[in-house]
């Protein structure tokens, strides 16, 4: 048995041609009535069911794989060609990079058409009834191209109104090792992504559907491939949303006080330009002008190479810091590290270095810091800005109270930080969830030269609730950049990508400091 939509063999077009006019069905084993109640019995005790080209599975979450969805072959066909002729537009952020359609609810081509209504038709009756839920007829729907090191971060897809997620693939013969899986997560007990349960490889003509939810992480992985293009179309079908628990918020990292120190560890680590006075003073103008400086050639000769070897030995112990939808790098473990690995935790927490910071960039972060406000900025703040501070954000408020506990405890200046590795597949994302606050970011690299921009692991700020890109710090060896970020800006480094395996030192391969300080 199978649904055919009824209409003439062929129409005339304004040129007088005859259009073909298609008899599309749906794969048979889905319409078969006992198939059809096995899946619905499957679907709704959450097991597993296969019947002829429909696999249903609930783990990690429910889904369910159709092979040789369409019928004909050769509309299939068609509908290759006419998604190939659309225009695509690069699409690219911390989450994903590909190539997007336009929304395809309005084209007119015959074979797009056809596809709307099979979908957005009989196959939302049939999804209806074995969801037991009445889905509506909205049309969601786009076509994207994925090709070398294009990829999609692990997400959810969570958005009101979106019940089922689907993904027909329209590919060329594909193997694992071309990368573009389909990955689901399994989670853990406060719902964060765990670890990859279950990858689908792509095959033509397979659509996969699963259901939206709270648990429903999942991801595209890398494409490997510099010559195939993993095409498909895509969208969601719209009804009453699952229930969403409330959001697991982390906990901070515990901020550190400065470690007491004379000016000694300076003058052992840093470049003797950055110590001299008149040169501070030229970066802190340059730094107050734009809110960041890239300070090259940072550490001494002699202390960069020593860090850079001891980063590469098998002493170290790295864990994967997770979960996937916020990041996944991997961090030295404080037990075990080099001693020239712990010297330069310290001097990156040391009060000598707070000092030479609040010059770099005059901020108060040491008491002996001089204090850069001035007179004009106090009158504009209790003047002009009086209506902007009944209206200020509530994290900007929130940050402002932590700030103010941090007073009282004698601990106003701190920092956190740690020691990182990035490797292909590694990235961070911005979240939700993330802490919106006053602070100075510095960031210095490591074992990255002859980096390319193209490799991904540069470090991006955007403006917050936009994808505009306020600033890029692209990885370069022994360089330090200082950022200061505001309420209003928030970060994330870019997936590393498979064009890291030509670095010319250790390939896909670099490490940094990061850390952070608050006034």
């Amino acid at each position: 048995m199978s649904y055919k939509r009824k209409h003439d063999n062929g129409t005339s077009s304004k040129d007088g041609k005859r259009e073909k006019r298609w008899h599309v069905s749906i794969n048979s084993s889905l319409l078969n009535a006992t198939n059809k109640t096995l899946q619905q019995e499957a679907w709704k005790t959450r097991t597993s069911c296969r019947e002829g080209d429909v696999e249903l599975d609930c783990k990690p979450f429910p889904h369910c794989v159709i092979d040789q969805f369409l019928q004909p072959e050769d509309f299939v066909s068609s509908l290759e060609k006419e998604l190939s002729q659309l225009n695509f537009h690069t699409k690219s952020n911390d989450l994903y990079k590909f190539a997007q359609s336009d929304d395809l609810k309005n084209r007119t081509e015959p074979c797009i058409t056809e596809l709307r209504s099979v979908l957005f038709g009989h196959f939302r009756s049939w999804l209806s009834d074995l969801l037991d839920v009445e889905l509506e007829p909205t049309v969601d729907i786009s076509c994207a191209k994925y090709e070398h090191t294009d990829v999609l971060l692990c997400h959810d897809d969570e958005l009101e109104g979106r019940r089922v997620a689907f993904i027909l693939y329209l590919v060329p013969p594909w193997e694992l090792s071309d990368g573009g899986t389909l990955d689901l997560f399994s989670t853990d007990e406060q719902g964060q992504p765990c670890s990859i349960v279950k990858s689908l490889v792509p095959s033509r003509n397979k659509l996969v559907f699963f259901e939206v939810s709270p648990v429903s992480f999942h991801q595209v992985s890398e494409i490997l491939s510099s010559e195939k293009c993993r095409m498909s179309v895509s969208g969601w079908f719209h009804g009453p949303s699952l229930p969403r628990p409330p959001k697991y918020v982390e906990a901070p990292a515990p901020l550190k006080k400065c470690i007491s120190s004379d000016d000694k560890i300076l003058h052992k680590w840093i470049s003797q330009e950055y110590m001299d006075e008149d040169t501070q003073v030229q970066i802190q103008t340059t730094f107050q002008e734009s809110s960041e400086i890239c300070l090259k050639n940072f550490l001494q000769k002699e202390r960069i190479q020593e860090v850079r070897d001891a980063l590469q030995s098998a002493e170290i112990q790295w864990v994967t810091k997770g979960p996937a939808n916020k990041r996944r790098y991997e961090y030295a473990e404080l037990c075990c590290l080099p001693l020239c690995v712990q010297e330069c935790l310290e001097l990156l927490s040391s009060e000598a270095f707070f000092l030479l910071l609040s010059n770099l960039s005059g901020l108060k972060l040491h008491p002996l810091a001089e204090n850069n406000e001035s007179s004009d900025d106090d009158d504009e703040d209790e003047g002009d800005d009086d209506d902007d501070d009944e209206e200020e954000d509530e994290s900007g408020k929130e940050s402002e109270r932590r700030q103010e506990r941090r007073r009282k405890d004698g601990t106003s200046a701190a920092c956190v930080g740690e020691v990182r590795r990035w490797t292909r597949g590694s990235y961070t994302l911005v979240h939700d969830c993330d802490r919106r606050e006053f602070c100075l970011d510095l960031l210095l690299t490591i074992g990255c030269s002859g980096w390319q921009h193209g490799s991904g692991g540069f470090t991006s700020y955007i403006a917050y609730g936009e994808d505009e890109e306020l600033l890029t710090v692209n990885p370069e060896d022994n360089s330090l950049a200082l950022v200061y970020r505001d309420i209003d800006t928030l970060k994330f480094v870019k997936y590393v990508n498979d064009r890291s395996s030509s670095h010319k030192d250790v390939p896909g391969t670099f490490y940094d400091f990061s850390f952070v300080y608050y006034e």
